[in-house]
């Protein structure tokens, strides 16, 4: 006996245009986005950072209203019988300067 297949072919057709717009999608977003890299000076000095928010401004950069910021969190979250060490930094600068036109 033969298997009626032409009821599967709306379904076939929609889960092949949903794999093929995936394909592309994926396709552009990798194509059209910088790969990255790391900066080992930038890993060592999120290293350094102390655990907390801070804000400054260095003496040597008043002319600039330049102000930092920094802040770190590391907890370690237990779920599920696994534990999860979790380890955030952030570093910003902030620099309003005026410019004469």
């Amino acid at each position: 006996m033969p298997l009626p297949l032409a009821p599967l072919i709306p379904l076939v057709v929609r889960l092949g245009l949903v794999a093929s717009t995936t394909w592309a999608v994926s396709r552009w977003v990798r194509s059209s986005t910088h790969p990255g890299r790391t900066d080992q000076r930038a890993e060592d000095a999120l290293d350094d950072l102390g655990e907390g928010l801070t804000f400054h401004r260095p003496a040597d950069r008043a002319d600039d209203q330049q102000t930092n910021a920094s802040a770190r969190v590391r907890r370690v979250i237990r779920f599920r019988g696994r534990s999860y060490e979790l380890d955030a930094g952030l570093m910003a600068r902030l620099r309003l300067r005026e410019r004469k036109e």
